[in-house]
């Protein structure tokens, strides 16, 4: 059975589709009019091995904050219903990717239960003309609409882009393994509740 989904959100400050195929390879149409936010974008889907279809239309004339994270908001509702049940998955997945001075760490759980833990100290408030502080803004919306666990640590960097890369770049491997399926654990919930 396929793992996609489909969401459309509109409200009065952004209308939004995002289309998902969690078993996808990495495929990507985005456009959001945030450029940075469309690389971020992409990064999820390269390493995340997710097609990602995504068009956003905000009031990017006050500033880019209502976009990002109403994205973040209707990619977590696509990813909660594609990903169904979560019977036979791994549940867990976890990454650390670098990009020369800078580290990062993501850990996922897909748990049914939203939590953000998120600590990146970026070292200027912006790259480019992107407010960096969207960043968490994104992955909160994302975690309340999927209902999943999220640590973000970046251990170290200089250079703030790198240090968001890495955000970006682990979070699509994390979440492509806690997507995958397990075959030791096929048709079961891993989940001592039987449910998540």
């Amino acid at each position: 059975m396929p793992r996609t989904a489909e969401i459309n959100r509109n409200t009065t400050e952004t209308k939004i589709r995002v289309s998902i195929n969690i078993d996808g390879s990495g495929q990507q149409k985005l456009n959001t009019g945030v450029p940075f936010f469309d690389h971020m974008l992409d990064q999820i889907a390269r390493h995340g091995m997710i097609d990602l279809d995504i068009d956003a239309k905000g009031d990017l004339h006050i500033d880019s904050h209502h976009t990002v994270e109403d994205v973040g908001i209707a990619l977590g509702q696509a990813f909660a219903q594609a990903i169904g049940d979560k019977k036979g998955i791994r549940r867990y997945g976890h990454a650390y990717v670098p990009l020369d001075e800078a580290l990062s760490r993501v850990v996922i759980d897909l748990s049914g239960r939203p939590a953000l833990e998120f600590h990146v100290p970026f070292k200027r408030p912006c790259t480019g003309t992107f407010d960096l502080d969207l960043t968490r803004e994104f992955f909160q919306g994302f975690v309340n609409h999927a209902m999943v666990s999220l640590h973000i640590d970046n251990l170290r960097g200089e250079n703030a882009h790198h240090q968001c890369e890495t955000v970006f770049k682990a979070f699509g491997r994390a979440l492509r393994m806690a997507s995958e399926p397990d075959p030791r654990a096929a048709g079961t919930v891993p989940s001592t509740k039987g449910v998540l």
